[in-house]
């Protein structure tokens, strides 16, 4: 049925754009099956815009917007949130950071005046900032320092992307944590949140006339501000080609993989969707060939997949994935890597390429059935860059990815910076 609709039709969300004359941008999802609605404020901004020394300024700024304004001081915000049987959270990448509350549709009001408050009403106590330093402190020695797997994917980031902004840790480092001041987070608040760098989402039971007035009403007010000029990333070198092999004390098993420097909706958008097709026919799910032929058939391995991300401000990343079955050495396990993708690829058809992308339409199918999923998509494309006529038109991008296109985008990611890391236990002093 999808492959009968026409491109003029085949949209992915049915939703709609705007702006406000304040800048701010608005994109309306409407979804009609439940009476909820997803809220989702996105800045474009994140740790890769944090000043040099001053990482994890990005990411303790969004733990201090629960902390109050002179409007809702302290923690009222999430009281307000549980009073109202809404889910509350927020989250920091490298790019973007987002806040995002999953409500009835009649406490939607409610997220728009809370949310258009923080933007730009924020007032940071020297005892809060130190409050929710010393837990930003600590949740980077439990996720990260302490966490083998976690501290070995930030070395092989910090491998392949080098002097480039994504190395950095989203976190900053436990040392960089300890040094931020309040004027550093003041700073950084006061440059990037504005409704002039700011998307809002909304997905569910609204319709674009109710979602434009609200928007008007709680955001309309604020006033748009001078922003830095855009972020300018370095180029990398597609020769270059890393191995970065580490043992840490608590490791049960071997972790083995390479990590790519891909393209992305910025960087070659031409080949994001062949590489996305690629991915899928690779290792995504049960049905992908490395699952297949390094699980099933030959034993190798306990899970092999792929996972790719194109939206983002620079490169984009391509990861390949393995966990080595009891007995297999990493060695074993990188080779058998090599040769089943090789293989894979050697399989390589139009029919096979058909098959994966309906596999691909009939998830986007799902996606726009789930409020929640559709404004985290739409969300993080739109802060990457990637326009709304875009987002909507993945359907008609995917269908005319042909065979010969996804050859030619695993030859591109071949020839892409890369890293290929081993995560073993330790033994004795080696490490």
């Amino acid at each position: 049925m999808l492959a009968s609709v026409s491109p003029a039709q085949a949209k992915l969300f049915n939703g709609e754009t705007f702006y406000l004359d304040n800048g701010l941008q608005v994109i309306v999802i409407p979804n009609h099956k439940a009476p909820i609605v997803k809220h989702m404020l996105w800045y474009k901004s994140g740790s890769v815009d944090e000043r040099p020394g001053r990482g994890g300024s990005a990411h303790l700024l969004e733990h201090l917007m629960f902390r109050g304004t002179r409007k809702i001081p302290g923690t009222r915000f999430n009281d307000l949130m549980e009073e109202n049987g809404a889910e509350s959270n927020a989250f920091t990448g490298q790019d973007m950071t987002a806040y995002h509350q999953l409500l009835d549709i009649s406490r939607l009001e409610l997220a728009m005046f809370l949310e258009a408050d923080r933007m730009r009403g924020l007032e940071v106590s020297d005892k809060d900032f130190g409050l929710e330093r010393k837990i930003v402190f600590e949740e980077r020695l439990q996720r990260i320092d302490n966490n083998p797997a976690a501290y070995f994917g930030e070395a092989l980031r910090r491998s392949l992307w080098q002097e480039h902004p994504y190395a950095r840790p989203v976190s900053g480092t436990a040392e960089e944590i300890l040094q931020l001041t309040r004027q550093d987070i003041e700073d950084f608040y006061k440059t990037y949140y504005a409704p002039n760098n700011a998307v809002l989402v909304l997905a569910g039971d609204i319709d674009v006339p109710t979602a434009r007035r609200l928007a008007e009403k709680y955001y309309g007010g604020l006033k748009k501000q001078k922003l830095p000029a855009p972020k300018e990333f370095p180029k990398l070198e597609n020769s270059f080609n890393a191995k970065l092999r580490m043992s840490r004390p608590n490791i049960k098993s071997v972790r083995a993989g390479k990590n790519f420097a891909a393209p992305s909706y910025n960087v070659r958008p031409e080949e994001v969707y062949a590489l996305s097709v690629l991915s899928a026919y690779m290792g995504e799910g049960e049905t992908s060939k490395l699952h297949k032929k390094l699980v099933l058939r030959d034993k190798k391995a306990l899970t092999a997949e792929t996972a790719y991300d194109p939206a983002a401000r620079s490169y984009g990343n391509f990861s390949i994935g393995a966990v080595p079955a009891p007995g297999v050495s990493p060695e074993d396990l990188l080779d058998s890597l090599d040769k089943a993708w090789a293989e894979a690829l050697a399989e390589l058809s139009v029919d096979e390429v058909e098959k994966t992308k309906q596999r691909m339409l009939a998830g986007l199918v799902y996606l726009r059935d789930n409020p929640e999923d559709a404004a985290y998509i739409a969300g993080a494309m739109t802060v990457a860059g990637v326009s709304w006529e875009e987002i909507e038109n993945q359907e008609n991008a995917i269908k005319q990815v042909t065979y010969k296109d996804v050859l030619k985008a695993a030859r591109v990611l071949q020839n892409s910076p890369q890293v290929t890391g081993i995560l073993e236990p330790e033994k004795g002093e080696n490490r």
